[in-house]
């Protein structure tokens, strides 16, 4: 939708008279101009109320400009959704002049969005933060760094001395690069907590548990471009034409040049719907009663692929005992979709092969995401397709990098590479970092806290707020710093608010600054730190595909920014533990951080997802010779250098860097040798459940030198194998420093010399082992997926009564539900807090009456994430300028709404409410509203605009849905619902 506060004739008009105001000549059309000034927003920038001093050292600059000077092409990468689309930035005596999409990128391929396209404008942006500043009763203040920083770190120590570590929630961001993630999450270690987040709790934490539970490797199984090879596309939770609109290229590639089929399976009619064969509305949260519908119908029929499952598959029985329970005439009592309309998407998936199941947060923001995802998963295994050019699963991710900021352990839950939390991970991780393991425990309140997941940024304001007999933890907490996170990005976030307001410091370190410097009424202990964007550093970001790419520093930072690395040190130094803390990271010019030895840190530490063969000089090698990979395949084409490898090296790259291994473009693809980026299913569920093989049968990788089913490799399977001998001296006396007594039980996953995984690859196996996929996780709450109803549902016909589901809250979840009905879990603990299930789904009895709209969100093409940094673009702010919701005219017309009108979207918490303008369209079913998720700076009715620092402010404010959405998270990650909540219409 395009609300605009002014028509475009007079947009044009405003912006020619500022062009002639501003060039010589006048009458310059905008492309004109920025060509002859050499300049972008930066020259418009000047339009404000006086230049700062970083921009009038810029302007002079670009007045000066010589433009006999060569242009200097500089590739780094988009910012914005985790397609990675390479951006080429044109630098003329230090200026960024112009900007063009990278042709020869295999991902991009010349093209760009509407937030790549204006990606320039966050270097030039005259909104962002350009110096330092603290807020003193209530007014904003400028300060240096170093007092800044001094007073900070005087806080933070103060914190933890009254307090314990745990007393500080560490909130990172999946903008930060590779390197600044890895670092990140060892700046945590160093403090001593395991309370240190991102964004990837809020999007795809459900995808990575559920993925990972069930094939070993929680990550996106093919790629965008491998899309190409489908003839059968299922897109389920995701709106790529809008949030992914470059991978969308892909998508439509298959379609039409092998007349692939596109089902889009969404409660709204989006722009992907569009291009589909057909679209499946759906109610909101029913994926998992459409996925096993479509499995009653394969299995009823015989289409399974018997053969895949009985090599590769454990525990498909137990599956298919709860899809005989979701006959046709159930899934549409559940689902609203008919038997014919399922039947022949079942048939199709299942036998117009190879298929693809394509997802992102619809499918993942919910209370039982990682059971959808668990859900999605078994239909790929039941069906065959993994593993394969044109199959798997296809996993749209949002951040810039929050695939890689995900792998490098910027989690709760695990310290980089997954490796977990337990003794065994933290003296691997204190090895690579050359640090004494018992100086690192006595960083942390108890070992006890050292090996708990900490607390989830969904979360962080109920730590803050709860009593402290309900946190399992020494404190609550007091701090909050936050580098590169929107505060908008949050539920429940009345709660959010008043947490903040009793914070005892708030840092928000950001290139903006974020709704958390306006939302609430603090009026001191509030500092915001300018951070530099990613264009004005260098460091790597890893693509959904699981491809690195290196990015080149455009410019210096701007203003008095400062990039994260260098400000992670400087704090470190601070609180005193900067030398160990960079033991192996050279820092230069008393603080300057060299970016590349963070990754050849990693590199050695991150064997177990394969981080350890991609150097700076190989991702480097890549980009400089984007032209010379092949679209479809990724692979670099012969005579080239980089003939074989795969673009970006998509981990696992095993062994070292000199191995030379090429990447792994597909995962499990048994087709291939290991060497030649080949794989099987991880075998990392132990060997034998129940009396059965978990071990693969007659499944093995190409040149497989054991053609069965194999376990992971320690020194004691090398020995049974008779290949220990093979291993050198050196890599011999490596393991044994690390095993100790315990020799045998060494790992490929903790050998730092890669001697187990060299071996292991030369006689064609995987290090990880030849397992079977899971379809029965036993370690999750639900083994077999099973449906259950939203937190607060409009369908209270398919819960148990009110007495009952007491009932079943008081048998902690041991009484079966009555047939027919589909209750939430009940009430526990996780993750250092109560996690309340039942006790809030039965409010929805009252809810629904009173509440009777399904609300819904997600994306727009134009903004991303919180949208602080794209609606404080100029170009992107022009094509949406207001907040919405979408209503159904049968709605509308129940509620006398018009279409533009002003509105109050109620919530059933906190007498929450926020105020938009209607879209009444029948893009949503009867009984369902959206709202998109990328606005702030209105609050419940009230402009917040003159709470942040002057200048700063976003183009455009509204209110954020988060405002009313509720309580509701899924068990295994706390991922927050945000697609099956309650609301109410009101005309305003």
């Amino acid at each position: 939708m395009l609300i605009k506060r002014r028509d475009g004739q007079a947009a044009k008009q405003r912006l020619a008279s500022l062009y002639q105001d501003l060039s010589p000549g006048g009458g310059f059309d905008r492309r004109g101009f920025l060509r002859q000034a050499g300049l972008g927003g930066a020259g418009l920038a000047a339009l404000g109320t006086g230049l700062a001093p970083g921009r009038a050292r810029a302007a002079e600059k670009m007045n000066n400009l010589d433009h006999s000077q060569p242009v200097q092409r500089i590739k780094n990468v988009c910012t914005h959704c985790s397609v990675g689309c390479s951006v080429i930035a044109e630098v003329q005596n230090g200026v960024w002049v112009g900007q063009e999409p990278a042709y020869e990128s295999p991902i991009n391929r010349g093209t760009h969005c509407a937030k790549g396209a204006s990606v320039r404008e966050i270097v030039h942006g005259e909104r962002r933060l350009k110096h330092p500043l603290k807020l003193v009763d209530g007014e904003w203040r400028r300060l240096s760094w170093d007092q800044a920083m001094g007073e900070i770190s005087a806080k933070l120590l103060e914190i933890r001395e009254r307090s314990t570590p745990e007393a500080v929630f560490w909130l990172g961001s999946a903008k930060f690069t590779n390197e600044a993630s890895y670092l990140f999450r060892k700046f945590g270690a160093y403090w001593g907590t395991n309370t240190v987040d991102h964004q990837a709790r809020i999007c795809h934490s459900t995808t990575v548990a559920g993925v990972a539970n069930t094939w070993g490797y929680g990550a996106q199984t093919n790629s965008y471009n491998d899309i190409r090879n489908t003839r059968t596309m299922i897109i389920m939770g995701g709106n790529p034409a809008e949030a992914h609109p470059i991978a969308m290229q892909h998508v439509l590639a298959a379609r039409d040049a092998n007349r692939a089929n596109l089902f889009v399976i969404d409660p709204r009619f989006t722009r992907t719907a569009a291009h589909a064969t057909e679209h499946l509305r759906i109610r909101p949260g029913t994926d998992i009663p459409v996925v096993w519908g479509m499995l009653w119908h394969i299995f009823q029929n015989g289409w399974e692929d018997k053969e895949f499952i009985k090599q590769r598959v454990y525990g498909m029985e137990e599956v298919r005992a709860e899809v005989a329970k979701w006959h046709p005439q159930e899934v549409e009592r559940v689902t609203g979709l008919p038997e014919a309309q399922l039947k022949r998407l079942a048939q199709v998936f299942a036998t117009q092969k190879p298929s693809t199941l394509i997802w992102c947060m619809g499918a993942t923001q919910k209370t039982v995401g990682t059971a959808n995802v668990r859900a999605y998963s078994i239909l790929l295994l039941a069906t065959g397709n993994v593993g394969k050019p044109g199959t798997g699963a296809n996993i749209f991710r949002g951040h810039t990098n929050v695939q890689g900021a995900t792998d490098f352990g910027l989690d709760i839950a695990t310290l980089p590479s997954y490796y977990g939390l337990d003794e065994a991970a933290w003296r691997h991780w204190c090895r690579v970092w050359e640090t004494d393991y018992e100086w690192m425990r006595g960083r942390f309140a108890t070992q006890k806290l050292m090996e708990t997941p900490g607390i989830p940024s969904t979360r962080w304001f109920d730590a803050a707020l709860l009593p402290q007999d309900q946190i399992d933890q020494p404190t609550t907490c007091k701090a909050l710093f936050v580098m590169g996170h929107g505060g908008n990005t949050v539920t429940r976030m009345p709660e959010m608010v008043k947490a903040l307001e009793g914070l005892d410091l708030l840092v928000v370190a950001d290139p903006h600054p974020t709704t958390y410097a306006q939302i609430s009424n603090r009026r001191d202990g509030t500092y915001l730190l300018p951070i530099c964007s990613n264009f004005e550093t260098v460091g790597s970001r890893s693509a959904s595909n699981r491809s690195l790419q290196w990015g080149e520093k455009v410019v210096d930072p701007i203003f008095e920014s400062r990039n994260d690395y260098d400000v992670m040190y400087d704090l470190a130094k601070r609180l005193g533990f900067a030398d160990p803390m960079f033991k192996n990271i050279a820092v230069r010019d008393g603080g300057s951080v060299v970016v590349e030895d963070i990754t050849r840190e990693f590199n050695r530490g991150m064997l177990s997802t394969g981080y350890s063969g991609q150097s700076p000089e190989r991702l480097r090698l890549h980009m400089a010779n984007q032209e010379h990979f092949d679209l479809v395949t990724l692979k670099g084409k012969e005579g080239t250098p980089v003939a074989g490898e795969y673009y970006g090296l998509p981990w696992p790259c095993w062994g070292t860097p000199e191995m030379k291994h090429p990447g792994t473009h597909i995962l499990y693809n048994t087709d291939l040798h290991v060497k030649e980026g080949g794989g099987t299913f991880r075998a990392r569920f132990g060997v034998e459940r129940n009396g059965q093989t978990l071990l693969s049968e007659g499944s093995y990788s190409k040149g497989s030198a054991i053609q069965d089913g194999y376990p992971e490799f320690t020194v004691a399977v090398l020995k049974r194998l008779g290949w220990y001998d093979e291993l050198t001296a050196q890599e011999k006396a490596t393991i044994e420093r690390i095993g100790g007594q315990n020799v045998d039980r060494v790992s490929w996953s903790t050998d730092l010399s890669c001697g187990i995984i060299r071996v292991a690859m030369e006689h064609g196996c995987l290090p990880y082992g030849n397992g079977k996929a899971r379809a029965v996780a036993w370690n999750l709450p639900d083994p077999v997926p099973v449906h259950r109803e939203p937190i607060y549902t409009p369908r209270t016909d398919l819960l148990p009564s009110a007495a009952q589901m007491s009932e079943l809250q008081a048998s902690g979840g041991k009484m079966a539900a009555p047939a027919g009905t589909y209750p939430t879990l009940p009430d526990r603990r996780a993750y250092r807090m109560p996690h309340l299930g039942m006790t809030v789904q039965m409010r929805s009895f009252q809810a629904a009456r009173d509440f009777p709209i399904i609300l819904t969100s997600g994306r727009l093409v134009e903004y991303e994430g919180g949208g602080e940094e794209t609606r404080s673009n100029p170009w992107l702010a022009e094509l949406q300028q207001e907040m919405f919701v979408e209503i159904n005219p049968a709605d509308a017309q129940a509620r006398g709404v018009r279409n533009g009108q002003m509105v109050w979207v109620l919530g059933p918490e906190n007498n929450a409410r926020v105020r938009v303008k209607a879209l009444v369209t029948e893009r949503v079913g009867k009984g369902v509203a959206f709202m998109p998720f990328h606005f702030g700076g209105w609050f419940q009715g009230e402009d917040r605009r003159r709470y942040y620092p002057a200048g700063t402010d976003p183009i455009v404010l509204g209110e954020s849905v988060n405002t009313v959405t509720t309580y509701g998270y899924d068990p295994v990650t706390m991922m927050q619902e945000t697609k099956c909540t309650l609301c109410q219409i009101r005309a305003a």
